[in-house]
């Protein structure tokens, strides 16, 4: 492999029934590479919470996978509302999630915070009223 691999997800907003799709994609591209196991769940991890994340708050969006031998890299890009105080969304357990999202087993605050357990960098530009970027990358 010597260009990167590059693979792109439309992640539409409040569609639950395909939330974890792109990081099932991903997952299956990877084990067919020889990913290890360990790397395969912090990537599908990652990138899962990250969907939801775009589902519950971002008004959808698109994620970017780049594949390279050394790492993954996951481009998550969204138009939603921005975090107004990401300090507190990286807290764990903190959410903005209504009721009805958390009634269906989702938006319980873990989101940022397994991205960035799960990941080798996570880096995050969010603008109030803008859009989120997240790159996160996981070291093969």
């Amino acid at each position: 492999m010597s260009e990167p691999i590059v693979l792109k997800y439309k992640v539409t907003d409040g569609e639950f029934q395909h939330v974890g799709e792109a990081s099932s994609s991903v997952k299956k591209e990877l084990r067919a590479l020889g990913v290890s196991p360990d790397a395969l769940r912090r990537i599908s991890v990652a990138m899962y919470e990250g969907e939801v994340n775009m589902v519950i708050h971002a008004n959808g969006g698109t994620i970017t996978v780049e594949i390279t031998p050394q790492q993954v890299k996951m481009i998550l890009d969204d138009v939603g509302p921005g975090i107004p105080d990401l300090e507190k969304a990286m807290q764990a357990g903190w959410s903005t999630a209504p009721d009805e999202i958390r009634n269906l087993g989702f938006g319980a605050g873990m989101g940022l915070p397994n991205m960035k357990a799960n990941t080798d960098t996570m880096e995050i530009d969010t603008r109030v009223g803008e859009g989120t970027r997240i790159t996160m990358t996981v070291n093969l």
